[in-house]
């Protein structure tokens, strides 16, 4: 079943048909079929529930959906959650989160301006990690402003880890070895869980420790051997000429991640609980995952050697990432309420390289002219992260129930950004005769921010039981936010050997660089309400409406702002005044929902409908002096459509499950200028320039996503018991650029199938697995557009090299993995 733009839907007729694929078999088998679908547990709400009683869109994963379908990442839950999306960018790239199709970047919101708040446990902590030891996940589906705070514009996605156990000392050990093709290694995974209690019933401790190993499967088969001296395009013609510059790197995007957690739990009485957690994950990862195929311009001589699964970038694109998180959780029953308080200090580090050449390119500041010149960025990023949440939840059997908190969070973060130029001071100064100084490092750019955001709310929710069947929440968020950034970047490569600093001519020294560090605050403070009216129809049946709020802050960019005394023609990198500061952005969410239950507890299906506006949504741009990445707002957007998600129980053996969403995201308004600035006068005032318009899709996600999962037990073998599991996962297409505007693209839609042997008995398990069953080969997402195809230097220049770009390339779906994993329990 592929999908793409030929393809449309009537997301009524694809509703029906879901569930009448299952309701006929369930309701045949109803009578002689005595197994129930299993209760998933949630706190989604800050209160004990389930899934089914839970008035709001929510998704739950539990520790046996996790394992049956070999979900390991985010990338891989988001295929099982309708109206959720995540784009698989490889481990280097943190991979965007879009709920509902809030999403204005051709590859999703970045990792600190998402629309999405993910949670571990109950401290806010962005990372995408290895799903190891965790007791669920639960995925809320629309704004949740009152109760989850900044940045859950479109919902909020939660890790609950397993709970340390007090009264019994258990284990497990597991592994997996993999192999993926296109691939020359093998891959794998493995690692132990270990709980016992210290002090019986009172103290605990649990331990757990993952590895994983991906070996790769994209080459990097065009690197220079050595920057400033080898020819990054050599006569493509001639197989001796590209093997004297360039070298091959096989499996070029692989991943070392190690993933560890230890939990020490104490309650010394019913009416307190208290646990204290360090989480820490390393992430080593080789390249991203963006081939060049299909991707270069008719120009460039490369296009016709390149590979499926190559990329033609001139350096290696290594990332380390290290995240660690320590917290408290804390709970106390105070008789008429519980008091919980959430602590955490997290702190993150990453250390990356990337090529760099296209952008200098494209600047047009003459690096082109370098027959040899290459480019690559070091970048360091660096951050601390404070949370604390205090919260009263009401208890008894009162009509009126109600939760009151307070919030507290702070980011320090501190980042650096490094171009080399290999080699080309020294061709300026030989070949341009500039006379200036050689850089023993060849740092042509240099810059540096410093971040501090904090944000401080009060949140409230108050429900009142109208009746048995009619429950009424309100809810509100009153919140304050403080940015401030100070920044500066400097050009010394510029300054020792072109460009004389001084008004005497006098160059820099060689290896001396300058920054004047610039300051930009901003702040704001807002409320957010939410109002929720739930209806009990039957024990089984619940109906639902939400109106919601959600935001994200807004804040100042980390460029500098520009010196108006520079004159025009010489090289500046900064922000003009409009470009500095960015406004925060909200979305309000109607949503009509439903719940039901059938056939003594073997059939579920669950629906939404929903409509959300966005304001001031906030898009990725690029100042007009120096092309330099920024955050800008793009006026008004909206979303609509429907979430549909049904389990079955068919018969004894056999459990179906599926999910459908239908979403339509859109500009509901025009925005001038979104795409450039079209005559050159600094200004979006539609005079020449690029605009989008009211009407254009929303990019990055996908219009209609669909699942259908299948899974078969029987007892073999003198009572060993059989599992055999389908799943199937499907999206229409993705379009990488608002309206598919100013050279935006149509990436086609796709269909994996997965599918997996597992034989257990008691305390251990073997699995055959196949992911990708059938092999597809998709693109999840696109870097940059197409106009970088093209897009190279004026045609004023003499050497307009356009057959020279590779920066436009599109992030590649896993091939198939074939792997067989074992697991091993034990309790002492």
């Amino acid at each position: 079943m592929i999908f793409n733009n030929k393809l449309l839907f009537n997301y009524s007729a694809i509703a029906l048909a879901v569930s009448s694929t299952i309701l006929p078999a369930a309701h045949v088998q109803a009578q002689s079929v005595d197994k129930e679908i299993e209760t998933i547990e949630i706190t989604a709400t800050r209160r004990s529930g389930t899934v089914q009683d839970a008035p709001l869109n929510i998704t739950a994963l539990n520790a046996d959906v996790l394992s049956e379908q070999n979900i390991g990442n985010l990338e891989d839950v988001a295929r099982w959650v309708p109206g959720l999306t995540v784009t698989d960018q490889g481990g280097r790239s943190d991979s965007p989160i879009i709920v509902r199709g809030l999403n204005t970047n051709s590859s999703g919101p970045s990792s600190d301006g998402g629309t999405v708040a993910t949670y571990l446990g109950e401290i806010p902590l962005f990372i995408n990690m290895r799903l190891n030891d965790i007791e669920r996940v639960e995925v809320l589906i629309g704004p949740q402003g009152t109760l989850y705070g900044a940045g859950t514009l479109g919902g909020a996605i939660r890790y609950i880890p397993k709970k340390v156990e007090l009264d019994i000392t258990e284990g497990q050990i597991y592994g997996d070895v993999f192999s993926l093709n296109e691939s020359d290694s093998l891959g794998g995974e493995g690692g132990f869980v270990f709980n016992s209690p210290l002090v019986e019933g009172e103290l605990g401790l649990r331990v757990s420790l993952n590895k994983f190993k991906d070996p790769g499967f994209i080459d990097y088969n065009y690197v220079v051997r050595e920057g400033g001296v080898s020819l990054p395009d050599p006569d493509w013609s001639n197989q001796s000429d590209i093997d004297d510059n360039l070298r091959q790197v096989k499996d070029a995007n692989g991943e070392d991640t190690l993933t560890g957690r230890a939990a020490l739990r104490w309650q010394p009485n019913e009416k307190f609980d208290a646990t204290l957690t360090y989480f820490y994950q390393k992430q080593d990862v080789e390249g991203r995952s963006i081939v060049h195929y299909n991707a270069l311009a008719a120009e460039n001589p490369l296009g016709a050697l390149i590979g499926k699964y190559e990329s033609s970038y001139r350096y290696e694109e290594p990332r380390e990432k290290t995240d660690s998180l320590l917290s408290l959780e804390m709970t106390a029953d105070l008789g008429y309420a519980e008091l919980v308080s959430a602590t955490g200090q997290s702190h993150y580090k990453a250390d990356g390289q990337r090529d760099q050449s296209d952008l200098l390119i494209r600047l047009a500041y003459s690096y082109e002219e370098f027959p040899a010149f290459s480019s690559y960025t070091r970048e360091l990023d660096e951050a601390d992260i404070f949370t604390q949440e205090v919260r009263l939840v009401s208890k008894g059997d009162s009509a009126l129930s109600w939760i009151f908190g307070a919030y507290y969070y702070n980011v320090d973060s501190e980042g650096s950004s490094k171009e080399f130029t290999p080699g080309f001071d020294q061709y300026a100064v030989d070949v341009w005769e500039t006379g200036g100084n050689y850089r023993p490092d060849s740092l042509e750019y240099y810059s540096v921010d410093f971040i501090e955001s904090t944000e401080k709310a009060l949140f409230g929710e108050l429900s009142y039981e109208f009746s048995d069947k009619l429950n009424v929440t309100i809810g509100a968020r009153f919140y304050q936010y403080d940015v401030e950034i100070m920044s500066d970047v400097d050009f010394p490569l510029l300054y020792t050997s072109i460009v004389p600093e001084e008004e005497d001519g006098d160059f820099r020294s060689a290896d001396e660089t300058i920054l004047n560090l610039l300051q930009v605050k901003d702040d704001d403070s807002g409320n957010l309400l939410k109002f929720n009216a739930s209806y009990q129809f039957s024990k089984d049946v619940l109906v639902y409406t939400t109106i919601s709020e959600g935001f994200r802050i807004g804040g100042a960019n980390s460029v500098g702002a520009c010196d108006p005394t520079v004159p025009e023609d010489q090289q500046q990198v900064c922000a003009l005044p409009f470009e500095q500061t960015y406004d925060a952005d909200t979305t309000t969410n109607y949503e009509l929902g439903f719940k039901s239950t059938w056939l003594k507890n073997k059939l579920h299906f669950n629906a939404a409908l929903f409509n959300v506006d966005w304001e001031d949504a906030q898009v990725a741009g690029a100042t007009l002096n120096g092309s330099q990445p920024i955050t800008t707002n793009a006026g008004k957007a909206t979303a609509k459509g429907v979430e549909i998600s049904s389990r079955a129980i068919i018969s004894d053996e056999l459990t179906a499950y599926a999910t459908y969403s239908f979403t339509r995201a859109e500009l509901s308004e025009d925005v001038l200028g979104l795409f450039g600035d079209g005559d050159g006068d600094g200004a979006a005032d539609g005079d020449g320039d690029i605009d989008a318009l009211s009407g254009d899709r929303l990019p990055g996600s996908p219009e209609h996503q669909f699942s259908f999962g299948l899974k078969y037990s029987t007892e073999i073998l003198n009572g060993k018991l059989l599992d055999v599991i389908y799943g199937l996962t499907a999206q229409s297409d993705i379009i990488t650029q608002i309206g598919n505007r100013e050279s935006g693209e149509s990436l086609d839609g796709y269909t994996l199938s997965n599918i997996s042997a597992s034989i257990s008995e008691n305390d251990w398990s073997v699995t055959l697995y196949i992911d990708n069953l059938f092999d597809e080969y998709a693109y999840t997402s696109a870097r940059s557009n197409l106009g970088d195809i093209g897009l190279a230097v004026p045609p004023d220049v003499d050497s307009n090299r356009v057959d020279i770009l590779r920066g436009y390339g599109h992030f590649l779906l896993s091939p198939r993995k074939v792997g067989l994993k074992f697991t091993y329990n034990f309790e002492l």
